[in-house]
């Protein structure tokens, strides 16, 4: 079992498409081979859930960002060589036959596959040596990616290559030698060439992420055991926010409840989707766009953030709000450990109900110890009644200051309740009912006021 999101999660934190602008697996989109690439989606679609096994592969990512080293292929030419190797080859006798075939073809006819062979077997000479200077060339003694080291090297030392250092720089070979190389690279030694290539596939997905990591800034996460329950995030931003501000956020068995409340824009949900998209990272054993992060293991990770309607099944936004937070909750009492994000819960109906389903569905996920929520709402009455007999609460708000009539955002994370009401100054500067009574120049001078803060 791998930590698992389901498909709403990841839509509301953006993390899935390499394709997708500003998705967080297009930030990581780096790596330079067609393999490398399947590799990272796999990371992506399957975080791992062992404390260890998230260490070991963070670690190995954060040795490269130290390193700082550069993959030593382009794409196109290990295209070359990965094509190459799992076209597949044959017995020798096969093998020898295909060449003499198309070393004829190539005298009779003027025929371009002898040609390809001979190149396709030399670049994949010259990427095996440069992968070899690559594996020899790297720091001695131990380190999280030696036992690889070993391998490749172990690999090279197999003397049925004791030819390739030889052959380095070939440009054309004679048709034995190519007879021998190519049932060799092929079949021969098929096993080995695949444990070799898929070495370089993880080789290219730990430089890509390392210099990922390196360019933002981001930092490590320490993965703890499941039964520690806890959750630290120091200086934690979005990856994808130019200049974000940073924020620490805390969680544990006897405060395992951030309530958020705050005014429109004053980024309430930038800094949950922020902090889901480090747990998920985190899992990965990816880098994080955090200072310093530390955390327990968890099951898996469910947001409610941006939950459309469905009109073809007849789903009003309300009753899709409810059937998600019905779905989060059959996963709370099937004793899964998770981390919960609730951003403005049932908005979709009116104050009363909102108020009184909010309080209710927030008391009661809070009773399940094992799991961390933050839930954010507009509704800072409901608040009031939870600190009242909720010990296991950190109540949080991100503040609206105000420059005379214009509101300013701080994005800075404030303990207790806001108190911040400035729905209808912002309604006011917009000149909304001016523009309902006629008054549009009103309207046009408050934009311009409004803009130039």
């Amino acid at each position: 079992m791998s930590f698992f999101a389901d498909k709403q999660t990841l839509e509301d934190l953006n993390i899935p498409g390499r394709h997708k602008n500003n998705s967080i697996a297009r930030l990581f989109d780096a790596a330079v081979t067609a393999g490398g690439r399947k590799l990272m989606d796999g990371m992506f679609q399957q975080p791992l859930n062992n404390a260890d096994e998230i260490n070991k592969r963070s670690s190995i990512f954060q040795y490269f960002t130290g390193l700082g080293v550069a993959f030593p292929f382009t794409g196109e030419e290990f295209g070359v060589m990965e094509n190459y190797l799992s076209s597949g080859g044959g017995s020798i006798i096969t093998v020898a036959a295909g060449a003499i075939s198309k070393k004829f073809l190539q005298v009779a006819a003027q025929d371009k596959d002898y040609e390809l062979l001979n190149a396709e077997v030399c670049t994949t000479i010259e990427l095996l040596n440069r992968f070899y200077n690559f594996v020899n060339q790297q720091p001695t003694g131990q380190s999280p990616y030696s036992d690889q080291l070993e391998q490749a090297k172990s690999t090279f030392a197999d003397p049925k290559l004791s030819w390739l250092l030889a052959e380095r720089g070939a440009k054309q070979l004679p048709l034995l030698k190519l007879i021998k190389y190519d049932y060799l690279l092929r079949t021969g030694m098929n096993l080995q060439m695949q444990a070799l290539t898929q070495m370089i596939f993880r080789l290219d997905v730990y430089i890509a992420v390392a210099g990922v990591a390196a360019r933002k800034s981001f930092s490590y996460a320490r993965a703890l055991p499941k039964d520690a329950n806890v959750l630290t995030a120091t200086g934690l931003y979005h990856p994808a926010v130019e200049n974000a501000v940073g924020n620490t956020l805390t969680l544990q068995q006897q405060c395992n409840v951030i309530f958020l409340t705050g005014a429109n824009m004053a980024g309430k949900s930038t800094l949950m989707k922020s902090f889901g998209i480090a747990v998920y990272l985190a899992h990965m054993g990816f880098p994080v766009a955090a200072s310093h992060m530390e955390f327990s293991v968890k099951d898996g990770l469910y947001s409610s953030i941006n939950v459309p309607d469905n009109l073809d099944m007849g789903y009003s936004h309300f009753y899709a709000e409810v059937l998600r937070v019905k779905t989060v909750a059959q996963q709370v009492a099937a004793d899964k450990d998770l981390v919960v994000i609730f951003d403005e819960l049932f908005k979709g109906t009116n104050v009363k109900d909102a108020y009184d389903a909010t309080l209710s569905i927030t008391e009661a996920f809070s009773e399940n110890r094992n799991c961390f929520f933050i839930i954010s709402t507009h509704i800072i009455e409901v608040g009031d009644s939870l600190r009242k007999h909720c010990n296991n609460f950190r109540f949080t708000y991100l503040p609206t200051v105000m420059d005379g009539l214009i509101p300013r955002y701080t994005y800075t994370l404030t303990e207790g309740i806001t108190t911040d009401r400035q729905g209808m100054i912002i309604i006011e500067n917009e000149g909304i009912l001016d523009i309902i009574r006629g008054g549009e120049t009103a309207s046009a001078t408050n934009k311009t006021i409004i803009n130039k803060q």
